[in-house]
């Protein structure tokens, strides 16, 4: 078995990989475009937050519309942050939609800090 010994430069150079693994695509103008209006409104309609091994889960009202509005955030996210991995489930009754956003390490730390959920 080969096992490399850690040393404080692996460590540095692990976080810098998963640094560059889980930065935006977008500019930071379109990233502030995308911040202060599909993700500030999603982020208003949000219910409640669950938090998961691996990311969150997110609940919001099961109406056609939020289904519209989180189908277009998933679409524009996954060009940008292709690590995030997105689960929608939904109510039969229309009651409410759950969004999994989940992902390797350090994408609850990017939810936080970079989409403000």
């Amino acid at each position: 078995m080969n096992q490399q010994k850690e040393t404080p430069y692996n460590k540095s150079f692990i976080t810098e990989m998963q640094k560059e693994q889980l930065s935006c695509k977008l500019t930071t103008p379109e990233l502030q475009k995308r911040k202060e209006t599909i993700i500030a409104n999603l982020k208003n309609q949000i219910i409640e937050k669950k938090e998961l091994e691996k990311g969150y889960a997110f609940k919001f009202a099961g109406t056609d519309k939020t289904l519209d509005e989180l189908t277009e955030f998933i679409k524009t996210e996954r060009e940008c942050c292709s690590f995030f991995t997105f689960t929608i489930s939904v109510s039969g009754d229309k009651s409410d939609a759950w969004l999994e956003l989940t992902g390797n390490n350090g994408v609850k730390e990017f939810i936080t800090s970079e989409l403000g959920f």
